[in-house]
């Protein structure tokens, strides 16, 4: 597979909870039918260059706990090779166990619940869930896991997205979007969040 999922055990662990079906992985990376665009504005060579130059930069994430103090960092860049964003993640003060992980549509991050994100990320309009027929949204991700102390570290690509500002799946619309991390596991299967539970982490993403 072109793109790399550069993980450690957590992301490991991760994806073995997923059934493993050729269909799945691509569902994952992204939709397994090409995306319409029918809305993409037109724009002159110019602008189009800048955009392309943004999208090339590291994009720092600072990510809040539900005092309001930092409680992790991810970095995004752009994929290696096959498109797609890789998201470098470090975090901490969470409880042992898995969280569910996602992208969602405001960029705007406002404890101790966090609503300000709203919901997923999901410009395809489609079902939440890897293992949703219907599913799954642009901004599901996979579960983060925490060890014994309560940290995280995962290394993955999300090939549906983009830091390209202008596009249809770019993490950098106006407004911005956020990550944001749940306080139990995600199921990938039941809409709109995969039951899992509350928001206890939340970080901007523009």
């Amino acid at each position: 597979m072109g793109t790399r999922w550069k993980t450690v055990a957590i992301s490991t662990v991760s994806l073995l909870m997923l059934s493993g079906c050729q269909h799945d992985l691509r569902a994952w990376f992204g939709q397994t039918e090409k995306p319409q665009h029918r809305h993409e504005p037109k724009q002159s060579e110019d602008s189009a260059a800048v955009m392309a130059n943004e999208a090339k930069e590291a994009v720092q994430v600072n990510i809040l706990g539900k005092q309001g103090t930092t409680i992790g960092t991810a970095k995004l860049t752009p994929a290696e090779s096959g498109g797609g964003v890789r998201i470098e993640l470090e975090a901490a003060s969470l409880s042992p166990g898995p969280h569910g992980f996602h992208v969602h549509e405001t960029g705007k991050c406002e404890a101790p619940d966090f609503t300000s994100a709203g919901a997923h990320f999901n410009p395809e309009a489609r079902k939440h869930g890897l293992n949703n027929s219907e599913g799954p949204h642009t901004g599901d991700l996979p579960n983060l896991e925490a060890d014994q102390q309560g940290k995280v570290k995962a290394d993955f690509v999300a090939k549906q997205l983009t830091l390209e500002p202008g596009q249809p799946h770019s993490l950098r619309k106006p407004g911005g979007t956020a990550f944001v991390i749940h306080e139990k596991a995600d199921d990938f299967r039941t809409d709109p969040a995969g039951n899992a539970g509350g928001r206890i982490g939340c970080g901007v993403i523009r």
